[in-house]
């Protein structure tokens, strides 16, 4: 069966290209989830996330995006640092401590494709990872590459949340993979520990979620929010941090997702000093630029209004 060894190499090449896992699912229409997404955006439940609205056919329909897709690749790649900010600064989101996961990640995808090209023939694909509108949580749990938990990110039992999600869609059959069931039991403690209860079972409202209010809204923010961030300003990790799969996890070994030196050692004080030209060479390449200098600046006064 072709299927079975082809699916075989890709597997192994991916895991030589550094990611941690990966595994496969055929290219169908997403049903199910089509008609949850249409319920989470007609409830507004993505604030100011316009583009959340946009391309529904793509988001849920793969042959939408890719002509003839058969197949897709998901893969999980591992951002759980070893050293991370010190412990008495305003907190940022650990995804954000290095270069913008959307280069790494995607430069390794595109060598994949590339091998596949190689190795098998004629094969037309495209990269995604998370700016593009993918389900990508989605098509990681059909894979079975883990479940989506009740804060609504992925778990991996290897590698518990702190992971990056690429696919690639490719217009080649190959062997797929089965889900696996869902490990979070009676546990409630990411929902327990969110500061502003934007977690239901299962359901986010990003309105109130810190990593939406401090990266993509785009105004200012209401005062019944004040004294709820417990100092995040770019980003929150809470619901992971509190999650049982990441309790005992092996930090990731790509060197470009590493905290410098000068962002682990900012103390309050150098956050509100920062100024643009700093924040430009601090910050290149990095997830911040997401945010601008301006939004990151927004945040941080917001909470040093708490500070005093």
């Amino acid at each position: 069966m072709k299927r079975v060894a082809y699916s075989s190499l890709i597997k192994q090449k991916a895991l030589e290209l550094g990611f941690y896992a990966i595994g496969i699912s055929k290219a169908d229409f997403l049903e199910k989830e089509s008609i949850q997404l249409k319920a989470w955006l007609d409830n507004g439940l993505h604030g100011d996330m316009q583009y959340m609205e946009n391309h529904f056919e793509k988001r849920t329909d793969p042959q939408v995006l890719v002509e003839g897709a058969k197949s897709v690749i998901s893969v999980l790649h591992n951002y759980y640092p070893e050293e991370k900010q010190r412990k008495d600064t305003y907190k940022i989101s650990k995804y954000a401590y290095g270069k913008d996961y959307h280069y790494v990640v995607k430069e390794k995808l595109n060598a994949l494709l590339e091998f596949i090209q190689n190795e098998i023939g004629e094969v037309t694909g495209r990269a995604f990872v998370d700016s593009a509108p993918v389900m990508d949580k989605v098509w990681a749990a059909k894979s079975g590459l883990g479940w989506i938990g009740k804060n609504t990110n992925l778990i991996s039992k290897e590698f518990g949340s702190f992971v990056f999600i690429g696919e690639l869609i490719i217009d080649l059959e190959l062997e797929y993979d089965n889900s696996i069931k869902d490990y979070c039991g009676t546990c409630t403690k990411c929902i327990d520990a969110c500061p502003t209860n934007a977690i239901s079972e299962y359901k986010l409202d990003a309105r109130k979620c810190i990593s939406y209010l401090t990266i993509e809204k785009k105004y200012d923010f209401l005062e019944e929010m004040k004294n709820k961030w417990s100092d995040w300003i770019f980003g929150c990790d809470i619901c992971q941090d509190v999650c049982p799969w990441n309790s005992k996890l092996e930090p990731h070994s790509e060197k470009t997702f590493n905290i410098s030196n000068e962002l682990k050692n900012l103390s309050k004080e150098d956050w509100q000093n920062l100024d643009k030209s700093s924040f430009k060479e601090l910050f290149k390449n990095t997830p911040f630029e997401r945010t601008r200098f301006e939004g990151l600046k927004r945040n941080i006064d917001f909470l040093s209004q708490e500070d005093h």
